[in-house]
């Protein structure tokens, strides 16, 4: 016999039940390993415009999503999550948001398989933060270039807001930060790390340099300094690239210094998650001295 629901009378959310997949209230968590449909995509295969929402995977995702500046619309997620998240959910700020109750079952039939995480929040993008306003209010910068893999952008999020980094700045032929599986992979950093889009890269990298930061371009070329030798400045902006190709040489020209990190037994390169992990402790610890 399935547990009782819990008691929600202390709950700032409405606690509504599901029982039926097909029940429209839960469309923005339908179908979430969809290609043609997925509800985080802005725009859907062909160019179809997409919804282009910001979902939350997880108890520790979803309480960083309420604590973070998407603002969250609905929850759907299974009675013993909500217990875990009950705290949360009794906060003001989501006073009056629906939280769709269901079974694994049921749930596993709204998003298209079995959640383990058994809790989903969803949220509309917010305006876009302006690179120049990171510039003005962060003292360290991640700056990316060709970085197309959600999971290591996830990571570089996570890595950054560990170790200090006050925002992430996008430059050309990376991927969606708001992807479902980037956010899942940052444990919800992503919404609470600021990051903006540079809009004329690497020209706007011009700009990091206008406000006093010194731009720290990763590569493997042994020809580059120790990055140990590199951060200096009292503003750091570290630029790493995709895996495989790196940065764009029009990138590495556009920074300030190359510096590498030494590497052993051959090896010839890090992730670039890993890579930008180490160049952000090597901040963070000189911090400190």
């Amino acid at each position: 016999m399935p547990p009782s629901p819990i008691e929600t009378g202390d709950l700032a959310v409405d606690v509504i039940d599901i029982t039926d997949r097909d029940d429209p209230r839960v469309d923005d968590f339908r179908d979430l390993n969809s290609v043609d449909r997925r509800p985080d995509l802005p725009v859907l295969p062909g160019g179809r415009p997409g919804k282009g929402l910001v979902i939350a995977e997880g108890v520790l995702v979803v309480a960083r999503m309420i604590a973070s500046r998407f603002s969250p619309h609905a929850f759907l997620g299974v009675d013993k999550r909500l217990t875990e998240l009950r705290a949360d959910l009794s906060d003001p700020s989501v006073a009056g948001l629906p939280f769709y109750r269901a079974s694994a079952e049921v749930m596993a039939d709204i998003v298209g398989f079995h959640l383990n995480r058994g809790v989903l929040g969803v949220a509309r993008r917010p305006e876009t933060l302006a690179a120049a306003d990171l510039a003005t209010t962060a003292s360290t910068i991640a700056v990316l270039e060709g970085v197309n893999d959600h999971e290591n952008i996830g990571s570089v999020f996570r890595n950054a807001a560990g170790l200090g980094v006050d925002a992430v700045l996008f430059g050309a032929g990376c991927a969606d930060p708001l992807y479902r599986r980037c956010v899942r992979v940052s444990m919800g950093h992503a919404l609470l790390v600021p990051f903006a889009s540079a809009a004329n890269w690497p020209h706007d990298l011009t700009m990091l340099r206008d406000n006093g930061f010194e731009i720290v371009s990763l590569t493997p070329d042994e020809s580059a300094v120790p990055l140990s030798q590199a951060v200096t400045g009292a503003k750091v902006a570290f630029m790493v690239g995709a895996e495989g190709p790196g940065l764009t040489e029009t990138a590495m020209r556009a920074g300030d210094i190359r510096a590498r990190i030494p590497m052993a037994r051959g090896t010839d390169s890090l992730n670039v998650a890993t890579a930008a992990a180490i160049a952000f402790y090597e901040r963070a610890s000189r911090a400190e001295r």
